[in-house]
């Protein structure tokens, strides 16, 4: 058992290991904390944590500290796309994320997603070890009531914030009450059945022939509904992973590499074969590769690897002129819906889509069953 006492209006935890007298400042003058603090040691004893005390970092200090751990860790794409959620969470300022080594702070800029004028409050803790299961909730919630956001983007929130805490709790730099994880026990929102978009073949047909007047871009279209790629994947291509010796049309090796000091690898980290369909294989007949400065299937304009952003935009303006509302989602959306119709086993569509067997499942389960209605019969 614990005891408090108090020393110039400051209480100290004070116990017994063994022999041997331990004294721990609660750094509170407040009887109220000190008493809860107290509890939360002596649940932690009871449960087997150990002695310890839960620790007192500074919020900024630690998310601070993971941000630089993802960007050694995870790839840019990935981590970056942390920063939004982390930012209105914690209530860190946006420029101590991107400074290496710096402390993350408060953030009293209005200008940031912090945005007080939304009436949206981070996580309204001091310190990390001060945040409990209900103040995330409450942030999450604020989130769907004031923004309207989905229950996706609501349980990825809930996510970031966990893997915050499981970072912290596993490298030792914070010690939770009880060592658990707050976030872990927030409820996830319910989310709705995924609206996948995907073209018939007539609107494939439509597609493709809107775009005839901007060869490379009909070609690069069609990659990507009859292959399946990635806009990454398909604007890091280069001549050297299209193969068409291999019977009977051609590969297309998706793969990790590093041109002119920049390195790239697919999302899941993984490589992988496309085979080119004979559909394919009639548009890439007809393309004669564009000179460029690092040998890419698809350069720009200007010789170089298009930048994503410039290249969907380039689609969207050709897609407006045509009166069509399709994008790059959409497109690689046929090629596993189409596959799944064809009764092609989910397992090998994700190997081929390079995505995990659970993410098909959830697009593309609903329209096998058309493509299986006479094995119902004995």
């Amino acid at each position: 058992m614990a005891s408090l006492i108090q020393r110039n209006n400051t209480y100290y935890l004070q116990w017994y290991e063994g022999d041997k007298q331990r004294r721990q400042s609660l750094r509170t003058d407040s009887l109220q904390i000190a008493k809860e603090r107290k509890r939360q040691f002596e649940s932690a004893q009871f449960a087997g944590h150990g002695c310890a005390m839960p620790t007192r970092t500074p919020v900024g200090e630690v998310v601070a500290a993971y941000v630089e751990n993802m960007k050694v860790r995870r790839q840019k794409r990935s981590w970056s796309k942390d920063l939004a959620y982390l930012r209105a969470a914690f209530g860190v300022c946006c420029e101590a994320l991107r400074v290496p080594e710096g402390r993350a702070r408060r953030c009293q800029d209005l200008r940031c997603p912090v945005d007080r004028r939304k009436r949206l409050h981070p996580i309204g803790a001091r310190y990390f070890e001060e945040i409990s299961t209900a103040m995330i909730a409450d942030m999450i919630a604020q989130h769907v009531r004031v923004k309207g956001i989905s229950p996706t983007t609501a349980n990825r929130y809930r996510e970031v914030v966990s893997k915050v805490f499981n970072w912290a709790i596993r490298q030792e730099r914070v010690k939770m009450p009880g060592d658990a994880n707050p976030a872990a026990r927030v409820e996830r929102y319910r989310q709705r059945a995924s609206e996948i978009r995907y073209l018939t073949m007539a609107q494939i047909d439509e597609q493709l022939q809107s775009l005839s007047g901007s060869p490379q871009l009909q070609v690069m279209v069609a990659m990507l509904i009859y292959a399946g790629l990635r806009r990454e994947e398909l604007l890091w291509l280069q001549v050297e992973d299209i193969d068409r010796t291999a019977e009977p049309n051609g590969l297309i090796r998706v793969r990790a590499k590093t041109v002119g000091g920049e390195s790239w690898q697919p999302k899941t980290s993984k490589n992988r074969v496309v085979p080119i369909s004979s559909s394919l294989a009639g548009y890439l007949d007809r393309y004669e590769v564009p000179e460029s400065d690092h040998g890419w299937f698809f350069p720009s304009p200007r010789g170089t690897r298009w930048d994503i952003n410039n290249f969907s935009e380039q689609l969207r303006v050709e897609n407006r002129a045509a009166g069509l509302r399709w994008a790059c989602l959409d497109y690689r959306h046929i090629f596993g819906s189409q596959l799944a119709q064809k009764g092609v086993s989910l397992f090998q569509i994700s190997t081929l889509m390079g995505n995990s067997p659970e993410i098909c499942r959830r697009h593309y389960a609903a329209l096998v069953p058309e493509a299986m209605a006479g094995v119902v019969e004995f």
